[in-house]
């Protein structure tokens, strides 16, 4: 059984879809990533627990890209554009969703997180995850 207090309402700039993320481990897991499409969109993203989104509302809304590899699923509102989640490469059983969709939340919230180093993922190098760094946020007073 999911947590409730771990379940986040969310939706596309223009509200056509909206769904549920249940996280695993809260906001813990909030991350950027260095590949080719995380660079060029920009977006935090936080870790869902296995089978983690439910699209309640707009699945006909979404449309999906997979590049290099085709693991990966990311969809995108076809009305407004915006990048709500995807479907993990490293883990096909989870999602990673954007934290700038989530009710409440802020990409700004996060004064630090990490930034994986998606350009060597671990399918490809055999490796471990390794970080490229940490992404900080400082406010101006």
């Amino acid at each position: 059984m999911v947590d409730p207090l771990k379940m986040h309402a969310g939706q596309c700039h223009c509200g056509a879809v909206r769904f549920e993320a249940a996280l695993h481990d809260g906001f813990s897991s909030v991350r950027r990533c260095t590949c080719s499409m995380c660079r060029m969109r920009g977006a935090v993203m936080v870790m869902t627990a296995p089978g983690g989104v439910t699209v309640l509302q707009g699945a006909d809304m979404l449309t999906s890209y997979r590049f290099n590899t085709k693991v990966a699923e990311h969809f995108f509102c076809a009305r407004c554009g915006v990048y709500t989640h995807h479907q993990r490469r490293s883990d096909q059983t989870s999602y990673a969703v954007n934290v700038a969709c989530l009710e409440g939340v802020s990409p700004f919230d996060f004064a630090e997180m990490p930034v994986n180093d998606g350009v060597n993922h671990p399918n490809d190098t055999g490796k471990p995850q390794r970080m490229a760094g940490t992404l900080r946020f400082i406010a101006e007073d």
